[in-house]
């Protein structure tokens, strides 16, 4: 099978179908020359809490036009009140305190960062270790940027020696297959639909959570709980835990 690649911009503590995406391709390029959208994921996430679902938000500054490689953070002590709600809402969670270790160091070591970018960029291959993903992470910035969207994705894919883009299911509404045909490049489609229920602290189930969610509820089974794991034969060893 040729080399195949996906672009996605970072977010920020992504939820499990972000990484099965990564874990389905050979390599995984941050588009962080993207601009940055405001009420969207890249600097925020939901989580689970007794009272429903709550968003962690890093506080940003917003000039209309910036990248996300542009975004500054607003407020300094955003980590340290994230961490904090994650342990209020997550401690009872069967495997918090495996992994509390390790994300609480993240944050730790991010306080100080200003780039919204590198923060993303940082807990991404923090969740890919601890799952066990091992693909290649780069940035589309390394990259000649082609004018045009749909061309600039065609340009990342052919420099990158990829024969196959896997895209998230809702590029469908403006992709032009065509240009990928052109250049040799395959066009496929992640689908994210019936992922399996795992146990979920606060009740009704919601899939639309951070990853963390499920890693702090279901520890070393986490990984099957993603599809590209499941097809993969994969072993319910996590190697995260310390």
């Amino acid at each position: 099978m040729g080399k195949r690649i996906a672009i996605l911009q970072s977010n920020y503590i992504p939820w499990k179908g972000y990484f099965d995406l990564i874990n389905s391709v050979d390599e995984f390029i941050l588009y962080d020359t993207a601009q940055f959208t405001k009420n969207d994921w890249r600097n925020r996430n939901k989580i689970k809490t007794p009272r429903g679902l709550s968003w962690l938000t890093i506080p940003v500054f917003h000039d209309f036009g910036q990248t996300i490689e542009e975004t500054k953070i607003s407020d300094p002590e955003w980590a340290s009140k994230h961490w904090s709600s994650l342990r209020q809402n997550y401690s009872a969670a069967p495997h918090f305190r495996e992994y509390a270790a390790r994300i609480e160091d993240v944050y730790r070591e991010v306080r100080l960062e200003r780039s919204l970018s590198v923060i993303n960029y940082r807990f991404i291959r923090e969740v890919c270790e601890i799952i066990g993903i091992d693909t290649a992470i780069t940035w589309s910035r390394d990259y000649e940027l082609a004018d045009g969207r749909v061309e600039r994705l065609v340009g990342l894919c052919r420099q990158a020696g990829g024969e196959e883009y896997l895209s998230g299911p809702a590029a469908k509404a403006y992709m032009r297959e065509q240009l990928f045909t052109d250049a040799g490049i395959k066009v496929t489609y992640m689908d994210y639909s019936d992922y399996p229920e795992y146990g979920q602290l606060y009740p009704p189930f919601e899939h639309g959570v951070s990853v963390l969610d499920l890693i702090f509820n279901m520890g070393p089974e986490a990984r099957l709980y993603l599809k590209s794991f499941v097809a993969e034969g994969a072993s319910s060893s996590l190697p995260g835990a310390r």
